[in-house]
């Protein structure tokens, strides 16, 4: 038998990781490196990108875009491309939630938040799918969430870009695996990030979060490591359209 470990093996594989900037994202350009992977991190912040850079080192490179341009989706797919060669992994980090009460959601908030949550995802992956069409092999994983599944506070417009992700998912699996393309998603549960700021700066609210958790807390970055390398590499070969909540038991409960 080979060495299972060479499953879990990136080396020659690029890496495109949106919402790379911070957060979630970040911690999948760190990871894919690791694991041999040369990965281009995309957003908006060229700053925080470039410390990301700085980080990983060699293997990384940067494109300041905004994702949710859909203009802007050819021109960033050959900006990609231009840095190590079109990818064979698109990670979808990239995420906004504007926390609007139904009563006071604004067309603005809506549209922005279903912009960059579900449209992005798809017009990138349509555009970036050819080439991984040429090589036989690409991975595509996309970011769900707890409110996949569940309904939250002030977030009406948030649930339902990620609801859609859901079924977003098992679409690009019956359109895209037939040539060797997996698409799946990771459904984070409470980890602290820009995103989940709010929740961590209250103490009882993150001790309750924590609370309903079957493991008894909340997320550590590192606990995305194991499931973001499982689904970019070759050992999740036969798995795709699945939605894997990385939540502690959350949604278990």
């Amino acid at each position: 038998m080979d060495d299972p470990r060479t499953l879990f093996d990136l080396t020659g594989r690029v890496a495109c990781i949106t919402g790379a900037s911070s957060g979630l994202g970040r911690q999948v350009a760190r990871t894919l490196a690791a694991a041999g992977a040369r990965v281009i991190g995309v957003a908006r912040r060229s700053d925080a990108l470039a410390e990301m850079q700085a980080e990983i080192g060699t293997r990384a490179a940067t494109v300041v875009a905004d994702v949710a341009d859909r203009a802007g989706v050819d021109a960033l797919t050959q900006a990609v491309a231009s840095k190590f060669g079109p990818p064979d992994i698109l990670v979808h980090a990239a995420g906004l939630n504007a926390r609007e009460a139904a009563d006071y959601v604004t067309p603005e908030g809506w549209d922005a938040t279903l912009a960059l949550n579900l449209s992005a995802p798809f017009f990138l992956s349509q555009a970036m799918v050819p080439s991984m069409k040429e090589k036989g092999w690409g991975r595509i994983v996309n970011f769900a969430s707890l409110q996949t599944t569940r309904a939250f506070p002030g977030g009406i417009a948030y649930g339902a870009s990620k609801a859609g992700i859901g079924q977003l998912t098992r679409a690009m699996a019956e359109a895209w695996s037939p040539f060797g393309i997996t698409a799946n998603a990771i459904g984070p549960g409470f980890f602290p990030t820009e995103l989940t700021q709010a929740v961590f700066d209250d103490p009882k609210r993150a001790e309750r979060n924590a609370a309903q958790t079957c493991i008894g807390r909340n997320g550590r970055m590192q606990d995305i490591d194991g499931p973001i390398l499982f689904l970019c590499s070759q050992a999740s070969d036969y798995v795709t359209g699945q939605v894997l909540m990385v939540d502690g038991g959350f949604t278990a409960k």
